[in-house]
């Protein structure tokens, strides 16, 4: 069994089909990419996964518990973190206190900050929001006011509030949107440095396929809400459901 498995998900909206019996098993300490031609149901299952949305009928396990009906503090605290297509920061404060936002959430369940560096508890909040921001490659940048950067360092900045949460699940939702090649490159480069850092698993909605093919050890096709196939990247390459389900095309 997977750290997370989804049996028998069905969701409809109206007259139309989101997800039509969805299996996915997603292994620990992998990286499993799921794609799908506009309007193949990827997102709805993300929103599944996180709990955003409830399925008509059907199963999600985490590790054995059931994520359906949680509130998002919940997931977290589940140990499941998601990244969202357009990054999730706070644009008036400084990356550092970005990033001291959650560490204050996950210690206290609220969050504080007023005299960041006032306590010893504080003190080792902060350093371990410095240690993070390292990680991340982000330290110089920790007074930096969030809106004024780059998307790319918008991306890596919401990528280091997810990794103080600890999270043993990474939801990505098309984590290089609208970025430029070298931002594009850099976020591979992040992802690739927190898997071997941190060994987190990792689930992964993307439409450019050389990200996809540069981090997945695993994929899953979905067509018109359904999973058409799934298997490792080599042999998804070239499948002919996959061709077909891409409208002809034989780049995927």
């Amino acid at each position: 069994m997977g750290i997370l498995e989804v049996k028998g998900v069905n969701k409809r909206f109206g007259g139309l089909q989101a997800l039509g019996d969805v299996n996915l098993s997603v292994a620990e300490n992998t990286v499993h990419a799921i794609i799908g031609p506009n309007g193949a149901g990827k997102s709805t299952l993300l929103n599944v996964l996180v709990g955003k949305l409830i399925p008509d009928s059907g199963s999600v396990m985490f590790d054995g518990q059931s994520v359906l009906g949680r509130k998002p503090h919940e997931i977290n605290q589940m140990g499941i973190s998601r990244v969202f297509q357009t990054p999730e920061i706070f644009a008036d404060l400084s990356v550092f206190e970005n990033v001291m936002i959650p560490c204050f959430a996950k210690r206290d369940g609220a969050f504080r900050m007023h005299a960041i560096e006032s306590t010893h508890h504080e003190k080792d909040i902060a350093e371990q929001a410095m240690a993070i921001l390292e990680d991340v490659n982000m330290a110089d940048k920790r007074d930096m006011i969030a809106s004024s950067m780059s998307r790319g360092d918008k991306r890596r900045l919401e990528m280091a509030m997810c990794l103080v949460q600890d999270p043993r699940l990474l939801l990505l939702d098309e984590p290089t949107a609208g970025m430029a090649r070298a931002d594009t490159e850099n976020t591979i480069q992040l992802l690739k440095d927190i898997r071997t850092k941190r060994g987190i698993t990792m689930a992964i909605i993307e439409h450019d396929m050389n990200v996809v093919f540069s981090l997945a050890e695993r994929i899953t096709v979905l067509a018109q809400g359904t999973p058409l196939v799934e298997d490792v990247p080599e042999k998804i390459k070239g499948h002919p459901k996959v061709r077909e389900a891409y409208l002809g095309e034989a780049q995927v």
